[in-house]
């Protein structure tokens, strides 16, 4: 799939009545062109609500009317108004990593993204993740290095700790980038015995990393809610207690009483 408005589905040799049979799909809503045309109206709601605007920093981006409203409520009409541009407005969360000396993320991995075929909220997170990548590829931040963003929006709190385990070094945090759900709003909902007996890597490296939330939209209440970037600058890192970083036994949350994640011996126990 391609991003941008020259989204299309790569088709395979079929049938001609696998075709016909798609094209019935189609007129009924559930076919490929029809879940193509939805994440365009999904993107272009992100744009004309001003959402995707305000998450770059493009304070002038936005434009009248409030899209189709697939993706929750009515838009605020403030949030739909055009805005100027205004130099002492910082950049958005989604280019607050680019500001700083490291490089750009080269790749971008997506975890947890639900049905967005039958499922709005998916579809409008999918939406802003091609708006984001559009945002990358346009070379405004130079190309380079082996970052790589990782796209989370909504995982399991033990899906984040895997992930900063799996790149549990100075080095490999520095090129990490991950849009999901807020550290700080974990530290804060969980009690600290918890968070570090169950979640180690989060409690670890809080004081290593930036963190810009999205900014909150009517529209997008349930789509972004406690959404954050959060990048982990080398120099933060470096400035951690040096014991932090020798402890790198793999997380197991045997004593995890709400696990967000099927683990692979569950699963594997499940089948048996």
């Amino acid at each position: 799939m391609a991003a941008g408005c020259g989204w299309r589905a790569a088709r395979g040799r079929r049938r001609r009545g696998r075709d016909k049979e798609e094209e019935e799909d189609d007129e009924g809503g559930t076919g490929t062109s029809a879940v193509l045309r939805r994440l365009r109206e999904a993107r272009d709601d992100l744009l004309s609500s001003g959402f995707w605007a305000a998450s770059a920093g493009e304070r002038g981006a936005g434009r009248e009317g409030g899209g189709n409203g697939q993706c929750g409520s009515s838009a605020d009409s403030e949030w739909a108004r055009p805005r100027r541009a205004d130099p002492a407005v910082p950049s958005g969360a989604v280019r607050a990593p680019l500001s700083g000396p490291a490089a750009p993320p080269a790749q971008c991995v997506c975890l947890g993204l639900g049905r967005f075929a039958a499922c709005p909220i998916a579809r409008c997170q999918l939406a802003f993740l091609l708006l984001l990548l559009e945002e990358l590829r346009e070379g405004k931040h130079g190309v380079g290095g082996s970052a790589t963003l990782f796209y989370m929006v909504h995982c399991g709190k033990a899906l984040y700790n895997n992930l900063l385990w799996s790149n549990w070094s100075p080095a490999a945090l520095s090129k990490v980038v991950i849009i999901g759900n807020s550290f700080r709003g974990i530290e804060e909902r969980l009690l600290s015995r918890i968070l570090e007996r169950d979640y180690s890597y989060i409690a670890k490296v809080l004081k290593g990393t930036e963190e810009v939330a999205l900014p909150s939209h009517p529209r997008y209440l349930d789509t972004f809610n406690d959404t954050s970037v959060h990048w982990f600058p080398l120099d933060k890192l470096q400035q951690l207690s040096p014991d932090i970083w020798n402890f790198v036994e793999e997380p197991t949350y045997q004593d995890c009483e709400d696990l967000e994640i099927i683990r692979n011996q569950d699963r594997a126990a499940a089948q048996s």
